[in-house]
């Protein structure tokens, strides 16, 4: 990793310089999370979904990371069961852009520019993201976490998505493996796409603290993945929502903990 690169992890991955708010969704109709800065006029939003059985809380420090650079995340809190539906979670993925653009959040002193709008997730909210992404031409950007695959399918809607792309892929992820979701939504990416893997990183690796799913679902909270996908969706989404080319030299690099696959990454 060359002094750059490694300047631009050390820097992306700690806080950002805009104090935080944090709300509930349901204030507007719907359960979830809304991150913001403090104030901030035209801000770029981001809408993120959780992964199977996580609830938003889980994702509060990345959400809040995200925030601290700039960025308002809304993180919905439906379809948490057993048989969460994924056509339903994508609708309010989408909803929550809507939540954005369409309300004054905080005290009345931020607003959106809905020309500035990306989507995120991890596991299941990873490929309802994507989903998000092919139907609504509002998403200029989309990052997943240990993406997996949904009904419908993710991987088909991957053909039609046009605007960049980051894939996160965990290495020792026993739930959704990517080679048979990350790499095959990376390899029909219509757009430009990077696919990177964090070699010892577990499905809920990006999670934070404890939740009663681990008795059913591989991995933990861990700390070296969580701090990986701060610094690179925080530079991935400064690159495409922000025009700020802080991150690009860790964009472009490898990384402690993580390392571009080649063979599913291309350029524009």
């Amino acid at each position: 990793m060359g002094r750059t690169a490694k300047k631009a992890f050390e820097e992306l991955s700690r806080r950002g310089p805009h104090d935080v708010l944090h709300g509930d969704l349901s204030l507007v109709g719907m359960p979830g999370l809304v991150c913001t800065p403090r104030s901030g006029a035209g801000l770029p939003a981001i809408t993120f979904g959780h992964g199977w059985l996580q609830p938003p809380r889980r994702y509060l420090a990345l959400l809040r990371h995200l925030a601290s650079w700039g960025f308002v995340v809304a993180a919905p809190g439906t379809q948490r069961g057993a048989l969460a539906s994924h056509r339903l979670f994508t609708a309010d993925l989408r909803t929550a852009l809507d939540v954005c653009t369409g309300v004054r959040l905080g005290e009345g002193g931020i607003s959106v520019d809905p020309d500035r709008l990306g989507a995120a997730g991890h596991a299941m909210g990873g490929g309802c993201a994507v989903l998000a992404a092919a139907e609504d031409e509002r998403v200029r950007a989309v990052a997943t976490l240990a993406a997996s695959e949904t009904r419908p399918s993710a991987l088909a809607a991957a053909h039609r998505v046009r605007v960049p792309g980051l894939h996160l892929a965990a290495g020792n992820d026993l739930l959704a493996p990517a080679v048979a979701n990350a790499e095959p939504i990376a390899r029909a990416w219509a757009g430009p796409v990077q696919l990177r893997m964090l070699p010892k990183a577990s499905h809920l690796g990006f999670t934070t603290g404890r939740h009663w799913s681990e008795l059913v679902l591989h991995g933990r909270s861990e700390y070296a993945a969580q701090r990986v996908g701060k610094a690179l969706l925080t530079a991935f989404f400064l690159r495409t929502l922000r025009e700020d080319e802080r991150g690009a030299e860790l964009l472009d690099a490898d990384v402690a903990g993580t390392k571009i696959d080649r063979e599913h990454t291309r350029s524009a």
